[in-house]
């Protein structure tokens, strides 16, 4: 009993509040249509239906009267705070779209908002979703998104396709391209109004794409970047997320189409919140992998300019991950366009769908981005699968001596023969001494016309340890590996550009038989070290050598 006790009083206690205010006062309301779309049918009947008829298509006592004056006019009580609605012409199939046919947000109105009764509310009709045309229809961001499946198809074709391509990497660069495309596909396909009514779930498939796309473009990118052929340990708990997902949506799937279609148009606030949970987390989990994703760059970076002579063909991951940062900070305005809805009783329905559109449209732009480069620089797709080898280290067995691996030689440099750890042992040269031998070895030999001339393979030839080298290059000439090397290179150049040996030479070849491996290369390189450009350079140091374009 002194439990019943407690909890009557405590109800009582809460409850009081809401029963001391006053019963809400109903708001009369008048909607006008005050212009409808040229082609509606001249014996069209006309409803208004919204969240207070439960979103009946037909509601006979919210049905349109017409004026003398060929407007339209209903009159509708409520005392809800928040009233949505739209018009239609007697079914779902006829319902008020937008200005290019599509499928427009829920009109609303705020109780908060009446100053006068009757509240008038004047309603412009723009088109009806059966009416309208096909060019209407297909609007120019729908074949955007069309093209880039397209697009995303092609390149699926084309890069296993590439001789000598990166397969670990690229397998899964594959796999990321065909579930976009496929997404994609599913959100253009949605989006048309008769396939939403007939197939409600078809529109909850795109949204795989908030647990899925991030992971694999973060294992797509250490394999590229540190060829790490086998899958690393835990792999697939990347994928947990996105089964999560699966199973969230999955009553939603299995719900009677009608029933769902139903739920969306009325926005089931159940739905609503699942979708704007999922879309929060998604956005929290994807933006993580991005900045996963970015330090994985800056650490590939770090390393090739530390061991790697060559600049490999990676700066279109920047510009990917310049759009996907786009792509998030438009995912977050639009939390924050919720937010501010929420907060100030502010229509901003109309605002958020189009800024999810211009998400998905950011998101489609990655893979054009991937085409333009798999034509005008297809060598990002043929990374060879031993670029990445770290430093060259010592391979003992157990009471053996330990002995060097042997690298191949290039070119007319000799290459080491296996010595001993004794003979390998930490020179006792100063940093001077060290630096003069690194001198007379660059001058007799030109190691780095090698255009994949390593660290590890420089030292092997000059019989030092690699950390040696390394500290010679590093505090020597107050450079790294790639720098120190691109530099030497630069300087052959210049030398060639006065011998009248090279004159019948282009400044591309030229660079090519100096090192360089690609002309955006060189052109960074010479940019970097020289603070010109290479045509800048030629105009103010004239020579017989044709200069190309830049």
């Amino acid at each position: 009993m002194k439990r019943i006790c407690l909890i009557h009083w405590l109800f009582i206690f809460l409850a009081f509040p809401a029963m001391a205010q006053q019963p809400t006062q109903a708001v009369l309301y008048r909607f006008v249509i005050t212009e409808v779309p040229a082609n509606t049918p001249h014996d069209a009947t006309l409803y208004l239906t919204g969240n207070f008829t439960k979103w009946n298509s037909a509601p006979p006592d919210y049905r349109f009267k017409k004026q003398p004056d060929g407007t339209y006019q209903v009159f509708m009580r409520s005392d809800l705070p928040r009233i949505e609605y739209k018009v239609t012409r007697g079914d779902w199939t006829s319902v008020e779209g937008r200005g290019n046919g599509k499928v427009r947000p829920n009109r609303v109105l705020f109780r908060n908002e009446v100053s006068r009764q009757p509240h008038d509310v004047d309603i412009h009709i723009q088109s009806w979703e059966d009416l309208s045309g096909t060019f209407e229809f297909f609007s120019l961001y729908d074949l955007l998104l069309l093209f880039s499946v397209f697009q995303g198809l092609l390149l699926i074709i084309t890069i296993p396709s590439i001789q000598n391509y990166n397969r670990p990497a690229n397998r899964w660069l594959v796999l990321l391209l065909g579930l976009t495309s496929v997404l994609l596909l599913m959100r253009f396909v949605g989006t048309n109004r008769n396939v939403a009514q007939a197939y409600a779930k078809l529109q909850l498939l795109p949204d795989l794409l908030l647990f899925l796309y991030a992971p694999i473009f973060f294992i797509y990118l250490r394999k590229l970047l540190f060829n790490t052929n086998r899958p690393a340990a835990g792999w697939w708990r990347h994928f947990l997320p996105a089964v999560l997902q699966v199973a969230i949506y999955m009553p939603f799937l299995l719900t009677d189409n009608k029933e769902l279609q139903l739920k969306m148009v009325n926005h089931d606030p159940w739905l609503q919140g699942v979708f704007l949970g999922v879309g929060l987390l998604g956005l929290i989990y994807n933006s993580i992998y991005w900045w996963l994703c970015r330090r994985a760059i800056t650490a590939y970076r770090e390393h090739y300019q530390m061991t790697q002579s060559t600049e490999h063909q990676v700066h279109y991951l920047n510009a990917v991950l310049a759009l996907q940062a786009v792509c998030l900070g438009l995912w977050a305005f639009f939390f924050v366009l919720v937010g501010i809805g929420s907060a100030a009783d502010l229509d901003i329905l109309e605002i958020a769908g189009t800024n999810v559109d211009i998400i998905w449209l950011t998101f489609s732009s990655i893979i054009f981005l991937l085409g333009y480069y798999a034509i005008h620089q297809p060598e990002i797709f043929k990374l060879p699968d031993t670029q990445h080898l770290p430093l060259l280290e010592e391979t003992t067995e157990p009471g053996q001596p330990a002995t060097e691996l042997v690298a191949e030689p290039a070119g007319n440099v000799p290459a080491a023969t296996p010595t001993s750890k004794a003979a390998a042992s930490e020179p006792t040269e100063t940093l001077l001494e060290l630096k003069q031998q690194v001198d007379a070895f660059m001058r007799r030999h030109k190691p780095y016309t090698n255009p994949n001339l390593t660290l590890a393979e420089l030292a092997l030839r000059m019989k030092l340890p690699p950390h040696v080298l390394s500290k010679v290059i590093n505090e020597g000439y107050q450079k790294n590996f790639f720098d120190f090397i691109n530099q030497l290179r630069i300087d052959e150049l210049k030398t060639r550009l006065n011998d009248p040996r090279f004159r019948s030479y282009t400044l591309l070849s030229m660079a090519f038989e100096v090192g360089f491996n690609s002309k955006t290369a060189f052109n960074r390189s010479f940019k970097k070290l020289t603070n010109q450009t290479p045509s800048e350079y030629m105009h103010t140091h004239p020579s017989g050598v044709t200069i190309i374009d830049e």
